[in-house]
């Protein structure tokens, strides 16, 4: 869903946009490129959930040449009430990225909202390079404005201290050193007795938070909760930018926005097996993969051939 790092800011600055049309509001958010988790106070949650969706099909679909639903049919969603349930929600959604195994900590993620609470104690109130006021359209859907007291950063993303209710969030979470305690919180049983402690609904695991991911990986999101990052493996938008920038070029030399939406299913499936070999050299720091290795699985999802 997310090929890019561009991709990634819009899909943030549509989901704001969706938080602010409907008038909900937006707690925390994660991002990884084939999913995205938000906590958000909702009176309407298809009406929320279409507002997000449909604005990044139509700039996903027009940017790759590419028609059709974007993700799943349906939006997985979990209700949640009470402050352990919340904060257990919080924390997932916003340690998104470490528990793909994306970055040591919540943190060192920068497509999640881990850095928007409790700024000030936790030294996070440095200077931005602000995005001129002229080119925000063009990190907005289209026909899309923001709010004239609203600000971008210079690489286009909404300040998220500007769309979160941080002031809500941080009275969840009371101090900053909880803050950074539950930040840096293994999972384990006590976080489920006291959730079940405080009222009848079913406790907010890592499962019941990804229930709507296919291949998620509880016992590798363990593993990643501790900070133990494989840096030999290639993410995700590694691969798609070899694939966008590199090889998709080779097919359509004379198309300004080549796109693998462009490419038949045969010549996807060609560079598919180009990679597979090319992965099997990955000792090889100078290759197309620079040392890293790839799974099958992530060649697919990155060639959209799943």
């Amino acid at each position: 869903m997310y090929r890019n790092e561009a991709d990634l800011v819009m899909g943030f600055n549509c989901l704001a946009l969706a938080a602010m049309e409907t008038d909900s509001r937006l707690l925390a958010e994660g991002f990884i490129p084939t999913h995205n988790h938000k906590v958000v106070q909702t009176h309407d949650v298809k009406a929320f959930v279409y507002a997000d969706r449909y604005a990044y099909s139509r700039y996903f679909n027009a940017k790759y040449s590419r028609k059709g639903r974007l993700g799943e049919r349906e939006c997985f969603s979990l209700e949640v009430d009470g402050v352990y349930h919340t904060q257990t929600a919080l924390n997932y959604v916003i340690r998104q990225g470490l528990h793909h195994g994306l970055a040591s900590t919540p943190f060192d993620y920068p497509y999640c909202s881990a850095n928007a609470f409790f700024r000030k104690a936790l030294g996070k109130t440095g200077p931005v390079d602000l995005c001129d006021k002229n080119q925000e359209y063009k990190f907005l859907p289209h026909r899309k404005t923001l709010p004239e007291s609203y600000r971008m950063t210079a690489s286009g993303l909404i300040l998220k201290e500007q769309v979160l209710d941080t002031a809500y969030v941080e009275e969840v979470y009371i101090t900053p050193r909880n803050y950074l305690y539950q930040m840096n919180r293994q999972s384990d049983e006590r976080i489920v007795k006291e959730q079940a402690a405080e009222n009848r609904l079913p406790p907010v695991t890592l499962e019941s938070i990804e229930k709507g991911v296919s291949d998620f990986d509880v016992r590798a999101a363990l593993i990643s909760e501790q900070g133990r990052v494989n840096k030999t493996l290639m993410t995700d938008l590694e691969l798609c930018r070899i694939i966008d920038e590199e090889l998709v070029p080779r097919y359509l030399k004379d198309t300004e926005d080549a796109s693998i939406y462009l490419l038949s299913h045969s010549q996807r499936a060609e560079i598919g097996d180009y990679l597979w070999r090319e992965s099997k050299n990955s000792y090889n720091r100078r290759g197309l993969l620079s040392g890293k290795t790839i799974t099958s699985q992530q060649i697919r999802r990155c060639l959209a051939l799943l």
